[in-house]
C-alpha cells in the first residue's frame, strides 16, 4: 500500500467567517468533520493538519488529528497559495522520516463527506498512472456558458464567446455543454508531481465527480449547511458513531 497522507488546511485568520475552521456545526467544529472523514478513510496513513495557531492545533489534536509543526505566517496570508503550504509539510516530511506518495487534500470549509468516496477517489488517481492530480467537481446548476462576463464597453458579453450577442444565452440548457465547480471534497496529489514540476494539479486532472455540496465562506453559507444538517441528521451519524 502506497503512503497517503490527508493534508488539511486550517489557518487561522478567516474573515468571512472569523474562526469559521474550529466554529461548531452541530455538535462538532468544522474542522471536526474533516478530521472523522479523514481517519475513517481506510486508504489514509495519516490525518495532518497545517495550521499557523496554536488553539487550532490544539483542537485539531484533541479530535484525532496530528499537528507535527506549525505553518509560518508567510503561509498563512490572505494571497498564500495551496502550493505554499503542500510545500511547506512535504519539506517537513523530507526532514522528519520521508515524504508521502500522495497527499489527499481535504479543505474543511466542506464539511459533509463520505469517507468511502475519500478512497474511491484515491483508488481512481492510483489506477490512472498518466494523470498528474485529481480533483472533485460538482455539476453547475446552469452551464457556465449560458453566462456572462461585462465587455471593455461595458456591456454584458456571453463567457467565452467574444460575443455580445446574448439571445443565445437564451436557449435551453441541454443544448450547452456540462460545465462543473470545483468543490473542495477531496483532492489527491502526487508528491513527485508536485517536486517535479512545482506545481499541485498540472495538465491531466482527473474529475471526480461528487454530490453536489455546500462550502463555507459567508455568514450565510453557515446557516445554510447549519439547516441542512437539520434536514439530514445523517451526515453526522455516519462520521461520529
Amino acid at each position: 500500500m502506497p503512503s497517503i497522507v490527508a493534508l488539511i488546511p486550517a489557518r487561522a485568520g478567516s474573515k468571512g467567517v472569523p474562526h469559521k475552521n474550529i466554529r461548531k456545526l452541530g455538535e462538532h467544529s468544522l474542522i471536526g468533520w474533516s478530521i472523522a472523514a479523514c481517519n475513517a478513510a481506510s486508504s489514509i496513513c495519516r490525518t495532518i493538519v497545517s495550521t499557523d495557531s496554536d488553539e487550532y492545533a490544539r483542537i485539531s489534536r484533541e479530535i484525532g488529528a496530528e499537528v507535527p509543526f506549525l505553518r509560518p505566517a508567510e503561509f498563512s496570508g490572505d494571497r498564500s497559495t495551496d502550493y505554499d503550504f503542500i510545500k511547506h509539510a512535504l519539506d517537513w516530511f523530507a526532514l522528519n522520516g520521508g515524504e508521502p506518495e500522495y497527499i489527499v487534500h481535504i479543505r474543511p470549509t466542506t464539511p459533509f463527506r463520505s469517507s468511502k468516496l475519500i478512497d474511491q477517489a484515491v483508488e481512481t488517481f492510483i489506477n490512472n498512472p498518466d494523470a498528474t492530480a485529481l480533483r472533485s467537481v460538482h455539476p453547475m446548476s446552469e452551464s457556465a456558458y449560458k453566462t456572462f462576463e461585462i465587455a471593455s464597453g461595458g456591456q454584458l458579453k456571453r463567457i467565452a464567446s467574444g460575443s455580445t450577442e446574448l439571445d443565445v444565452a437564451n436557449n435551453a440548457r441541454q443544448e450547452f455543454p456540462s460545465t462543473y465547480i470545483a468543490n473542495g471534497y477531496v483532492d489527491v496529489l502526487s508528491t513527485r508531481f508536485i517536486r517535479e514540476r512545482q506545481l499541485i494539479h498540472g495538465d491531466h486532472v482527473l474529475p471526480f465527480i461528487t454530490p453536489v455540496v455546500g462550502e463555507v465562506d459567508t455568514e450565510e453559507d453557515f446557516s445554510r449547511l447549519e439547516l441542512e444538517l437539520e434536514k439530514h441528521p445523517e451526515f453526522a451519524e455516519r462520521l461520529f458513531k
